[in-house]
């Protein structure tokens, strides 16, 4: 077998675990964008645009909510990477980056359960809360960057659609490692619409505990994962 089969098949343990939380990231993008005043917290290249119609004066974007959520976003990056640098492991996870993120799916819970109970979030509480969850999802995307799994970075989708077409056999490519690439944007696609309904019909308190534990569900995935890649490598 060579490297690179070697190296498809062992990124297929990972795989299923990165797809969870793409799913993840789409609920709780719908419930931020809905329920926390128009802003994401796992996007950002959304929060950029917007944070530039709010420099633009349109009056319907609110600046400060989409720059709470970028600065969020940029500290849970930047801790969770001050946090698992020069960390290794026997698989391609370190523990550190996996306690990185059980550690965020503890707090998306958190975060769920306290809105749960205050039930309507306002003022510096919305703000809080926003720039929470941001950091969740900085520290997410930081996180498993050590899986070297590029087409599933589990936060945004754009450069993943884009090989998508660019590597399709449409395009004169190989087609190469297109399931797992169309998988991860109907899997932020179906989180976003998931999330969207959870929201319409129970808030976002509910669909944000509901993310919360799919965050859960994939790290004890990846935990696995880091278990069978070890013993396949040794």
């Amino acid at each position: 077998m060579t490297d690179a089969a070697a190296t498809t098949r062992l990124d297929r343990l990972f795989i299923p675990a990165l797809q969870v939380l793409t799913f993840a990231t789409g609920i709780v993008d719908a419930v931020s964008y809905l329920a926390l005043d128009k802003v994401f917290t796992g996007n950002m290249t959304g929060n950029v645009l917007f944070i530039g119609f709010g420099l633009a004066g349109t009056g319907t974007t609110p600046l400060l909510n989409n720059a709470v959520a970028l600065v969020g976003f940029v500290v849970g990056a930047l801790s969770c990477a001050r946090a698992v640098r020069g960390r290794t492991h026997v698989s391609r996870l370190p523990s550190a980056n996996l306690a990185v993120l059980g550690a965020s799916a503890g707090l998306a819970l958190v975060l769920g359960v306290f809105w749960l109970i205050i039930h309507h979030l306002d003022g510096w509480v919305l703000l809080s809360v926003t720039a929470a969850l941001a950091v969740v999802m900085g520290a997410q995307a930081a996180a498993v960057r050590a899986a070297g799994i590029t087409d599933v970075t589990t936060i945004v989708v754009t450069s993943t659609l884009a090989n998508l077409a660019i590597d399709s056999r449409l395009a004169g490519g190989t087609g190469d490692r297109w399931r797992r690439r169309l998988l991860a944007v109907v899997a932020m696609g179906a989180g976003g619409a998931v999330g969207a309904v959870i929201v319409r019909f129970g808030g976002g308190a509910p669909a944000l505990l509901a993310a919360g534990v799919l965050m859960a569900l994939a790290v004890l995935l990846l935990h696995l994962a880091r278990t069978r890649e070890a013993r396949a490598t040794a």
